[in-house]
């Protein structure tokens, strides 16, 4: 994979990992309700939910690239219309962003953490979908395709940890303000924008 590929990949994946979903709003309600003595376990699970769901999705798509190229062009345009929908009804959502009441949450052990983060990553169906119609643009499908899985799939689930660790952390920190009604509507449609940016972005790309 030729490095500025994959450093747009990085770029792209570091703004998708901002954006407030389920995910994100579950590393908040962790951090917020438990303070930092689960932020390691929230980490590792969102980090293996992302590794089950990304080699799950990849599987599909490698299988799809091999079988035609010509399927791998219409998936990358369906991809890319997947992604302004999301991002519409992200924006259109952001009204009623809550993160529920926190204040009398029970004390929850940090395996319990690790399994719950893990799942709502992993077995969330928008997510393999997702990464299937995010990963086409960074793809040459006339390479071998297991080297850049391995590659996208690392690169991936490293920023993953790092940004549900940052997320944790940040969030114990600011309480209160994070907790405002108008802080996380502000989020949820700065989120919605960016994917209606992606789309486009995944539209108009040619690659040689």
């Amino acid at each position: 994979m030729e490095l500025h590929v994959w450093l747009a990949f990085a770029s792209a994946s570091i703004a998708l990992l901002l954006i407030p979903g389920p995910t994100v709003l579950l590393i908040l309600s962790y951090a917020i309700s438990q303070g930092r003595r689960v932020a390691l376990a929230t980490v590792a699970g969102v980090a293996l939910g992302d590794l089950v769901a990304m080699s799950t999705s990849l599987a599909g798509l490698g299988a799809l690239v091999l079988a035609s190229s010509k399927l791998f062009i219409l998936l990358k345009w369906v991809g890319a219309i997947y992604l302004v929908y999301l991002g519409i009804k992200l924006f259109r959502s952001a009204s009623g962003a809550s993160l529920g009441t926190l204040d009398d949450a029970p004390v929850t052990s940090p395996r319990k953490v690790f399994v719950h983060s893990a799942a709502v990553t992993a077995l969330n169906p928008k997510s393999i979908v997702f990464f299937i119609a995010f990963v086409p643009q960074f793809i040459n499908p006339n390479a071998a395709l297991a080297p850049q899985f391995g590659l996208l799939i690392a690169t991936f689930v490293s920023l993953a940890a790092i940004n549900a660790l940052a997320y944790a952390l940040l969030a114990d920190k600011l309480r209160q303000k994070i907790t405002r009604p108008s802080v996380l509507p502000f989020l949820t449609r700065l989120g919605g924008g960016a994917l209606v940016m992606m789309g486009v972005a995944t539209a108009t790309i040619r690659r040689s």
